[in-house]
């Protein structure tokens, strides 16, 4: 499982013109799910989005984290992670994994956060064609890969 995190101070998800989700301070995760992954793998990666200290204390060090700050989070599903560009121009996404395996680790994942946060983690919609803003603070953006842990 592959996630890319983002810190910010906003970010939303609209589809179809029509505001689905959005948070204030915290992370927005883009999800990506991989053939082969397990609940193991969203427990490590939801673990360390939970903990990752990546938001400043008292003396401007990155030394917080999303619990600490009470920040939130939003999840977005998303299966162009697991493109592989090696050959060629046209990515392939021969990794990715299919509905019915992402879409529950996707919703592990996600209720795995909000277990360790205590707070709800808003959603896009799998699969759907959505429109995320953002305002990266920082910027900061960190990639975790689960298949990378040791």
């Amino acid at each position: 499982m592959r996630v890319v995190i983002q810190r910010v101070q906003q970010a939303s998800v609209t589809i179809g013109g029509e505001l689905h989700s959005a948070i204030g301070h915290g992370l927005l995760v883009l999800v990506g799910v991989e053939q082969g992954d397990t609940d193991d793998d969203a427990r490590y990666v939801a673990s360390k989005t939970a903990a990752l200290r990546i938001f400043n204390d008292a003396a401007g060090v990155m030394n917080r984290s999303v619990v600490d700050v009470d920040g939130r989070v939003l999840a977005v599903s998303q299966f162009t992670l697991t493109a592989s560009t090696r050959r060629g121009n046209r990515p392939s996404y021969i990794r990715a994994a299919g509905h019915e395996t992402a879409v529950p680790l996707y919703e592990f994942y996600c209720n795995e956060v909000s277990r360790l946060t205590g707070h709800t983690v808003e959603r896009g919609v799998f699969g759907a064609d959505m429109q995320v803003s953002l305002v990266n603070d920082g910027p900061v953006t960190i990639i975790i890969d689960s298949h990378l842990k040791e």
